[in-house]
């Protein structure tokens, strides 16, 4: 064993060079083909192996994410009916009427459950949605500090009950506590929002006063109908009480007092407050001027004035080193849209000024814009240059709500491009609808209702009918419902067009729509209808269309038949050979105090003639001469000449021919 430890080392020894210079010669080979690059890469590589390895933080996904990223596959179905109606089909609505119902009934009993289930926490304890949904659990309505003291005040505040608030105060002074300045303010600023009254809860029952005020409400009508009914400023009520108590008063009190009453309509004393403020040598905030801005023109007659009122405002703001904001802007031009012939001269400088502020306008700003110069402007194509430029500008961009006055701006730029009949300006308003969620500042169904009125109005009187359909069918019923007018207008441009053939068809939507019982409508389909004569297959569908308006005249008493629609029914059914239905509404004629016309009768015996009916050919002779036509005795003659007739039937005509002179 010894004598072979030699040769096993040597040997070993030798496979070892062997097998390095073999490993040496494959990396020469391998490295021959590398640039200098390729070797950095691998250096920098092998260098960042040697540093630590940082491990991304967990990413916290929300617990709706699966639900949204679902939703976004997922585009608006045309064909179905709102999806606040989707989860009982059985009341989807199908005319605006019933819109309207359903949508009252349901924020009704939203409200009243609503109610119970804030007055009742007791019997909602339970929760079992995942994840958790605030809004379907009851509020916490009881104050968790009994005691009177500044912390329960505070709960008593953030529940909004200002009556209970103000007692706790006064009680608060009388035991000689004292009260925060940042609760008063709070306090204050409840009071003078609320106008020194507690606010309607959901679903609460109202007393008799505010219920008659709602009913005050109901009956006016009008989209602003609710703001003609507000909360009036008192004279020395809570709000200035509690302001006057104030040992201290600074710029956040003046500015909850003067914010109170310019919302609830006292602008003089708003201003009178603001020259107290100034008088105790109190700079004020943007909020102030804010307000003070929008009440401007409620304090001068003259346009001149109210403008002076409002440059004064913003001077002031300067030397005072307050930066106005986006709100500060859209009330200067709002209060400019009051200022008559001057509005246009400052309107573009104001906006100009918000760009080198780096303040970017909102809808509102732009809304503001346009009513300026379009109620200035003459009639004529420079109606729509402003609106042109402004939708230049907000090209594909996605807003969101900075102003309660954003959601007027796509109706009122759809109305100008419906006075001026511009359809391609009209398709890039309603393309920056559908940028991103624009069509949330579309407002409420009823603004969003004339907003795509006047669209569809627009498409009718100058696009094509294809396209016009194919709108029709995108926008009704998903979006909104088209009143009678609107319907009307769709009429309209199927004769334009010529394409009468599928006026069946918009008379079953008619029916759908809820508007069968409109008189002026169903006039005009009949009357389209009946003016032509179409190819049989049509006069065929033309004739089914005409029973089903005579059903709907038999099913709502309310309706009266006059003498063109009956005449245009009557030769809608001789067209499509249906004599029997159409002797039918001759006998209506007479029912309802109803002459018909020589054209009528004269298309009638023609209609006999094909059938080959002397008898019913004879009879309309009598009908005739009980109606004391002037045409009885051509209709006489004519029937003697083209029928074969019996000596009775001659007998008959020569009685009523000869009779047709002195009724006539």
């Amino acid at each position: 064993m010894a004598a072979c430890s030699p040769h096993v080392l040597y040997c070993a020894r030798t496979r070892g060079r062997f097998l390095r210079w073999n490993l040496e010669y494959l990396w020469r080979n391998r490295n021959f083909g590398w640039t200098p690059a390729l070797r950095q890469q691998a250096a920098d590589v092998v260098k960042e192996s040697t540093e630590a390895i940082v491990i991304p933080k967990k990413k916290t996904w929300s617990g709706v994410a699966v639900l949204e990223a679902l939703a976004s596959t997922v585009s608006r179905d045309p064909t179905a009916y709102p999806y606040q109606f989707q989860d009982d089909p059985f009341l989807s609505p199908r005319t605006s009427s019933e819109f309207k119902l359903f949508s009252l009934s349901q924020e009704s009993g939203r409200a009243a459950a609503r109610y119970f289930v804030n007055s009742n926490p007791k019997f909602f304890t339970k929760d079992f949605a995942e994840p958790h949904i605030p809004c379907l659990m009851p509020e916490t309505l009881g104050l968790c500090t009994e005691e009177m003291s500044e912390k329960a005040l505070k709960e008593i505040i953030s529940l909004r009950r200002v009556t209970a608030a103000v007692d706790m105060y006064d009680q608060l002074l009388q035991a000689g506590t004292a009260v925060s300045m940042e609760t008063t303010h709070d306090l204050l600023d409840l009071i003078c929002l609320e106008g020194d009254r507690d606010p309607v809860q959901e679903g609460e029952p109202q007393n008799a006063e505010e219920a008659g005020e709602e009913a005050r409400k109901r009956r006016v009508k009008g989209r602003r109908a609710a703001d003609l009914v507000k909360v009036s400023w008192k004279e020395n009520n809570n709000a200035e009480r509690i302001f006057n108590l104030v040992p201290e008063r600074d710029t956040r009190c003046y500015s909850a007092l003067i914010r109170g009453m310019v919302k609830h309509g006292a602008s003089a004393k708003a201003f009178s407050t603001y020259t107290d403020m100034l008088n105790n040598r109190l700079t004020a905030d943007v909020h102030i001027f804010n307000a003070l801005i929008s009440a401007a023109p409620d304090l001068r007659d003259k346009y001149n004035e109210r403008w002076d009122l409002v440059v004064e405002l913003l001077n002031q703001m300067t030397q005072q080193k307050v930066r106005p904001n986006l709100l500060t802007f859209n009330s200067v031009l709002k209060a400019l849209r009051k200022c008559g012939y001057l509005a246009k001269t400052h309107a573009l400088h104001a906006l100009n000024e918000m760009k080198m502020l780096g303040i970017a306008p909102s809808l509102a700003s732009y809304d503001s814009i346009l009513a300026v110069f379009y109620k200035l402007a003459a009639s004529g194509p420079s109606n729509t240059d402003i609106l042109q430029e402004v939708m230049t500008e907000v090209e594909g961009t996605s807003f969101t709500c900075q102003d309660p006055n954003d959601v007027m701006f796509f109706a009122s730029a759809m109305r100008i491009c419906l006075d001026s009949k511009d359809l391609e300006l009209g398709y890039k308003v309603q393309s920056l609808v559908e940028v991103g969620e624009n069509w949330r500042l579309l407002g409420d169904p009823f603004q969003q209702s004339i907003y795509y009125g006047r669209f569809f109005n627009l498409l009718c009187m100058m696009e094509h009918v294809d396209i016009v359909l194919k709108w029709y069918r995108r926008l009704i019923p998903s979006l909104f419902y088209p009143n009678s007018q609107g319907m009307r207008d769709l009429l309209q441009c199927l004769d334009a067009d010529g394409r009468l053939d599928l006026l069946p068809t918009i008379w079953k939507d008619i029916k759908s729509l809820g508007h069968d019982g409109r008189p002026e409508l169903m006039e005009e389909l009949l009357s389209l209808m009946s003016r032509d004569t179409h190819s049989p297959e049509v006069q065929e569908s033309f004739a089914k269309c005409a029973s089903g308006i005579m059903s709907v005249f038999e099913e709502k008493p309310g309706l009266e038949w006059n003498t063109s629609s009956l005449s245009h029914v009557t030769t809608l059914l001789l067209r499509a050979d249906k004599t029997q239905p159409a002797w039918e509404m001759l006998q209506l004629f007479k029912a309802k105090n109803r002459v018909p016309s020589e054209e009528l009768m004269n298309n009638f015996l023609s209609a006999c003639q094909r059938s080959g009916s002397s008898q019913r050919a004879v009879e309309l002779v009598q009908l005739s001469a009980a109606f004391c036509l002037p045409a009885t005795s051509s209709l006489a003659t004519r029937t003697s000449n083209e029928f074969e007739l019996t000596e009775e039937q001659r007998a008959v005509l020569s009685e009523l021919e000869a009779a047709a002179e002195p009724c006539d």
